[in-house]
């Protein structure tokens, strides 16, 4: 028998019916993945589930006995509670019992309440709150406001468990949490012994979790055994089904639809039961809802930048006590597609602010590129003004928009972004938290940049749109740095990753999210295996261990020739004076009045800039070789 049961369910906001005779079961010891579009209804639906909210019509069966545990996308916590106490929510009816078991006086009511307390194990409540603090890795005295949001995520989630519930309904929870939290959630759910309801678009987070899939789509629910991957089988396998179908039911009303309308002669003996059938046919069409169409993305990619973008040398950045960052090196070239991995307050936005020279190393040296146009996803965000209309907000004052040689009034540039041209003069407000970050994509991908810095984009976007998302990244021209624990989004994206090797440390792997976690299992593995025996042996072989881990072979042990370390010497001489010319050619091309004066001078000049910017990465290049083989001699 099902746990709980949605029978018949129909909610409507307006005209958009959400729910249209939506029915839903779920068995003991199921994960379920719950998916659809951005505004389709999950997050109602899911309250209809856990009866914080009520549908239009249709009932839900829970079986008796069976609690059922609700824990919302942004939890509602008491900034002032310490965690003990905010987790001790969760027992709120056993506390309650407690009380009124402690000022009861009547001897039938007492019994009646010991034997509930006691079915609910309440008399070792304090016993429960401590041992899921411990599994969830909190401390239960600091306060809920000092938490970051991944840490009261946890809070919200310890408080759910501490009730021990049959049904576990989760709305996003993967949100805020960072990749190790993620995989942390992941084994929690698995080991869960009830039964769960998630609603998330991290789709490697559903591959692990997930033992069925539920999609909302135009008001009903369609169920996938298996999990995301398997969906995407099975779905695909359905729209083409359902396209044969749908194509066959509109050639058969367009047949009958040009018998209705032939001469009055034909109109005579016409068969009453095929009017009736026409009507029916019609009627079909109307009611049926098509589906949604696919975001069109586009981005303005501005003038292209230098062939650098950053260039970092043995940077350090502290703040107070705290080391940020420690000898980083890195380069960045143009097109690039850097994504940015550590657990929350690693500093992922101050190592992207040093790459970008808006804050300044503590040591080290930073140099940027030329004619970078930099654009910022979480900036953006902070702007979002939620009383501006959706036209306002992309295009102010005008209503025509600029995206690459392209002009395009703003209400078609909102439809690519599936805002419809009856919603433009609404709201920001109005709109779900996923709509919230499509509009702010479209505010980005229309301001020209080379530079794209996307902090978190993935989050609240559906899974259709992340797709996109994808693909227009893959493509972009420009240098990308992306911050965003969504590890399918990562690897379909990113070339190489930068990552938050704890106390400070940084290191750049290339290749994708999968291919640093396979380095870097391999190098620990290694380290593993290696160092007790080695450093028995030879002092020297920790280090060579290191550098096996590391992916790198151990620099053959040379010196330089006389001719290497004589251009080793001569190498920052040239960078400098390539530099400076560098500079002095575009002060001279900077304000434009060169191009109209001296065309044929100014042709030259921009030629000769990119021959400099040729020659300065042959120079770096050559002086980190040389300077890499001086020190391993």
């Amino acid at each position: 028998m099902a746990l709980l049961t949605l029978l018949n369910a129909h909610l409507a906001y307006g005209h958009v019916a959400l729910l249209d005779g939506a029915d839903f079961s779920l068995e003991l010891q199921e994960r379920v993945g719950l998916i659809g579009r951005n505004g389709a209804g999950k997050s109602s639906l899911l309250k209809i589930l856990a009866g914080l909210e009520q549908a239009d019509e249709g009932t839900v069966q829970v079986q008796q006995g069976v609690r059922v545990t609700y824990v919302a996308q942004e939890p509602v916590l008491d900034p002032d509670w310490s965690v003990f106490e905010a987790v001790s929510r969760g027992l709120e009816e056993v506390l309650a019992l407690r009380e009124r078991f402690l000022h009861e006086t009547d001897a039938q009511a007492l019994d009646a309440l010991q034997g509930r307390i006691e079915a609910l194990d309440g008399w070792n409540w304090e016993q429960r709150v401590t041992e899921t603090l411990q599994r969830l890795h909190l401390e239960r005295d600091v306060r809920v406001g000092g938490l970051s949001g991944g840490t009261r995520k946890r809070v919200a989630l310890a408080q759910a468990l501490v009730a021990r519930p049959d049904v576990l309904l989760l709305d996003e929870p993967t949100n805020h949490l960072d990749m190790d939290s993620i995989v942390w959630l992941e084994d929690l759910l698995k080991g869960f012994r009830g039964s769960v309801v998630t609603i998330s678009h991290d789709r490697a987070f559903l591959d692990a979790v997930c033992t069925r899939m539920v999609e909302l789509d135009r008001g009903r629910l369609w169920s996938y055994p298996g999990n995301f991957a398997q969906y995407q089988v099975l779905k695909e396998a359905q729209l083409a089904q359902e396209a044969v179908i749908q194509g066959k039911a509109d050639r058969l009303l367009a047949q009958e639809e040009v018998w209705i309308r032939k001469g009055v002669e034909a109109r005579r003996t016409r068969s009453q039961s095929r009017v009736v059938r026409l009507q029916r046919l019609r009627q079909a069409r109307a009611e049926r809802r098509e589906a949604v169409g696919r975001v069109r993305m586009e981005v303005a990619s501005g003038l292209p930048s230098g062939k650098i973008v950053a260039e970092l040398q043995h940077v350090d950045k502290r703040f107070g006590e705290k080391v940020v960052v420690r000898d980083f090196s890195a380069t960045i070239l143009r097109g690039d597609k850097v994504g940015l991995i550590g657990p929350n307050g690693a500093g992922k936005t101050t190592l992207l602010k040093l790459i970008l020279g808006e804050l300044a190393p503590d040591a080290g040296t930073v140099r940027q590129g030329a004619n970078l146009q930099v654009a910022y996803f979480d900036q953006m965000r902070e702007a979002l003004d939620l009383d501006a209309t959706l036209e306002d907000f992309i295009s102010p004052g005008s209503e025509w928009i600029e995206i690459g040689q392209r002009r395009q009034h703003v209400k078609s540039y909102l439809g690519d972004f599936l805002f419809s041209p009856a919603r433009a003069a609404s709201p920001v407000r109005s709109l779900s938290g996923g709509e919230r970050n499509r509009l702010l994509l479209a505010r980005l991908f229309a301001r020209p940049a080379n530079v794209l810095v996307l902090d978190e984009p993935t989050n609240d976007l559906d899974i259709d749109t992340l797709e996109l998302l994808e693909e227009l990244l893959q493509s972009y021209e420009g240098t990308v740095f992306l911050v965003s624990h969504d590890r399918s989004f990562l690897d379909h994206v990113v070339t190489s990753t930068i990552v938050s090797e704890g106390e400070g440390r940084w290191r750049e792997y290339e290749g994708s999210v999968q291919d640093w976690l396979t380095q870097s299992q391999r190098a620990a593995e290694l380290v593993r295996e290696d160092r007790p025996r080695n450093e028995k042996t030879d002092p020297g072989a920790a280090s060579a261990t290191e550098a096996r881990a590391s992916g790198k072979s151990p620099a053959p042990r040379r010196k330089l020739s006389y001719k290497d370390q004589r251009e080793l010497d001569a190498l920052p001489g040239r960078i400098e004076a390539l530099e400076a010319e560098q500079g002095e050619i575009r002060s001279a091309l900077a304000d434009g009045s060169l191009y109209s004066s001296d065309l044929q001078k100014a042709i030259s000049l921009q030629q000769r800039d990119e021959a400099i910017e040729e020659e300065l990465m042959q120079a770096l290049e050559r002086w980190e070789l040389l300077s890499s083989t001086q020190s391993s001699s």
